[in-house]
This record gives C-alpha cells, structure tokens and sequence, in this order.
C-alpha cells in the first residue's frame, strides 16, 4: 500500500477546492513551488495524473475527483478526532495549538498507531523499520503540538490515554478512506487492488461467507480477502476502528453504539439438534424436562445463543442440565453430537449440509422467542468502493436465496 503524505494531502486539497496553485498557497501556507512539487509526487505515488493544468486554471481529472472524495473525508475524520481529542483529554489553552491537526505529519501518525498497538516503543520501532529515537521524537512531537498527553504507562506497556484513544480512532478511520481511495484509482486505471477485512460471527462463516467469497473470486479474482472470527464485542471495536470493514452476523436490538449501521439480511431460526438415532429423534411433543435429561454443548454466558438455552429450562421452571460443554465452535459442536447423545441449539442453516446428510436432526420442540436477525455492520457514514458493493450485494442475494430455501424446506414447499 502506497504511504501518502499529509502534507501533500493538504495541498491536493486546497487546489482541488480552489483551483489554483496561488489560492491554495495562501490556505497552507506553503510557496506555490512547494505546492508544485508535492503535487507531483503525490501523481507519482499514485501513478496518474490529477489534474488538468490550464490557463484558466488546475482541474481534476477522474481519477483526482475519485481520490478527492477520499482525501476531503480523511481530513475531516482527522479534525473531528483532534476536536474529540481536546475536549475530552483536558487540554490547558495555555499549551499546544487550536488546530494541532494541521501540524500532524504521516510520519509523527505511524509511530503512533505502533506505539498504539505495541505498547512497546521498541517494538514500535521494529515494526516501522525505524529507530527507537525516531518514534519517541515523534511522539513527543505530537504531544507538543497537540498539548495533550497520548499515552500513560501501565504494567502491560504504553496505552493511549482516553485522548489518545479518541485520536487513535480518527486516525484509522482516516487511513482508511487513503486505502480506498487507492484502491478506486486503481480500478480506474485497470487494476483491481481492492483488499476486503470481514468480521464474522458463528452463523456467518458456516454458509454465508464461503458462497459470497467465492462468487467474487470468481468475477474479480484479483481481490484480497481477510476474515477475522472472534468476540462480538472484539469484533465491533475492530470496526468502529476502521481495521475492518463489515461485520457479519447476528445484529443486536438496540445497535451497542450510535456510530454504527445494522442491515437485516434474513431472521434465523434456532432449533434442538442431535445425531441421528438419538433417543429423542423422532419423538414429538418434548418437553424441558425430557431435554434436561441429556448433556448439552452450549455457547459461553454472553452468546445470545447460551440465553436462549437458559430461558428454556427457566420458563419452564425445569432445572438445567449441569452437564454442559460450553464452546461456539462449530466443528467441535459438530464431533461432539456426533459422537454423543448431546444436544444443542444452533441456526438450522449452520447445519444444513448435516441435516441433508441425514447424520444430524432437529426434534420437536418450539423454542419462543427464538427468532434472530441476520445481517451486515458497517459503520455510520461508511461509503464503500465499487468491489465493496459488489460483495455487498452478493451477501444480500445469497441470504435471500437461502431464506427462501429454508423457508420452502420448513413448510414443505417444493
């Protein structure tokens, strides 16, 4: 990935709005030469031309109006992070500047996302192929200009403060917008680097992602794919951070936090699952009571899945079963029904290859209330690229295409 500089963000910017080098001169207070030359070699990292120099003027070609968009929002999510930062990290007037982000530089920035996900300046150092001296000049740097403390020592290393933190988000959220931008020249100029970090949750990695991934793959097969499992809670502080993209899975009712968007794809349905031939398979009208006679493999306490399994037996006023494995993975889920008389609740749609196998069932129990729904995270004000859409869209269709499908399958559709 291309490392593009502020400065010459900036200038970008100003010319942009403006449309001339004098004019933009006065906002940055930089020599028209200086603006010149690092309009130059922000064309030469990205490798097209940005504008359209004329008599009357500097006018952006496509590919300039592409990464304006991009530019103006990364600086915009970096002055609201440096306001944010201000207000909530205490700043005496008396120190640093009003709009210390105009000051910042990428240099002063990447030592600080290390040092951020360090700890460690040390390791901060390594990781950017510097010197120690180097990341402690940069920071120190931004602490000054900005007149606020950033980070505050504790037994695990350097951890931002609660401004620090604040300005970590922007940050991210900032380089993010680059990346895309980046990218949407790119594809422009014929080239698909388009890069895809995916959270996901149980239900997700089973039978959505593999057909979603795959279908794209296929129509641009030059796109990179990261996917993250894990924690809700992990996996939506990644994306409120800008390291990922879309979260998918089970959405929550009401959304944890305001700076996030939640789409329904479909509702998901849960069920009691077993291995084929359990003593209960086939067997209708079950009640809890019946049920609390086996083991269980259920989620960990925090998993809407483990409170469904909780109200059970609850409401029935039924104590609950105490033999229990708790673990969401679902290939060990799998093994352990399998292999066992256990039962467990999960999505019909994660076992639907099983259950068309004929190795596992699900019995005849209603669970109320059990309804899920299904759907993508994004954060508020995202605003994807072309390849982004595409697999959006793939999601949608693919969700669609298979809630049908359950549903004609539970009602008996054909």
């Amino acid at each position: 990935m291309i490392r593009l500089n502020l400065r010459h963000l900036r200038a970008f910017a100003q010319v942009a709005a403006t449309g001339s080098i004098s004019a933009a001169s006065r906002k940055v207070f930089l020599s028209q030469p200086a603006i010149t030359q690092a309009l130059a070699k922000l064309e030469e990292a990205v490798g097209t031309p940005l504008f359209l120099r004329k008599s009357t003027g500097m006018f952006l070609t496509e590919a300039g109006e592409l990464l304006r968009a991009r530019v103006d929002r990364a600086l915009f999510i970096l002055a609201r992070a440096a306001r944010r930062a201000a207000r909530g990290g205490g700043r005496s007037k008396s120190v640093g500047f009003a709009n210390f982000h105009h000051l910042l530089t990428s240099v002063q920035l990447r030592c600080f996302l290390a040092l951020c996900e360090t700890g460690n300046y040390s390791w901060a150092a390594r990781n950017l192929g510097v010197s120690r001296p180097s990341v402690h000049r940069g920071i120190n740097d931004m602490e000054r200009i900005s007149g606020l403390q950033l980070f505050t020592r504790s037994v695990q290393g350097f951890e931002p403060t609660h401004a620090g933190d604040a300005l970590r988000q922007g940050v991210l959220l900032a380089f993010a917008e680059l990346k895309q931008g980046l990218e949407e020249v790119c594809m422009l100029l014929g080239q698909d680097t388009a890069r895809i970090v995916l959270g996901t949750l149980p239900l997700a990695r089973s039978f959505i992602l593999p057909k979603a991934i795959n279908d794209l793959c296929a129509m641009r097969p030059e796109v990179r794919i990261k996917v993250r499992d894990g924690a809700y809670k992990d996996l939506l502080h990644a994306l409120r951070y800008g390291e990922m993209d879309v979260l998918i899975g089970a959405l929550r009712d009401p959304p944890p936090v305001d700076d996030v968007v939640q789409e329904e794809l479909f509702v998901d349905k849960l069920a009691i699952a077993a291995r084929a031939g359990h003593p209960l398979a086939g067997r209708r009208r079950l009640r809890a009571d019946m049920l609390a006679q086996f083991p269980w493999v259920t989620p960990s306490s925090n998993i809407p899945t483990r409170q469904q399994f909780d109200a059970l037996f609850q409401n029935a006023k039924v104590p609950a079963p105490g033999r229990i494995v708790e673990s969401s993975s679902l290939i060990l889920i799998r093994g352990l029904l399998l292999g066992s008389d256990r039962l467990t609740i999960i999505s019909r749609h994660q076992i639907a290859r099983e259950l068309e196998e004929g190795v596992l069932t699900t019995l005849d129990f209603t669970l109320d209330g059990s309804d899920r729904p299904i759907g993508i995270t994004t954060r508020r004000g995202w605003s994807p690229t072309a390849t982004q859409s595409l697999f959006l869209d793939m999601l949608r269709r693919i969700c669609s295409e298979n809630a049908f499908r359950m549903h004609a399958s539970d009602t008996g559709v054909r």
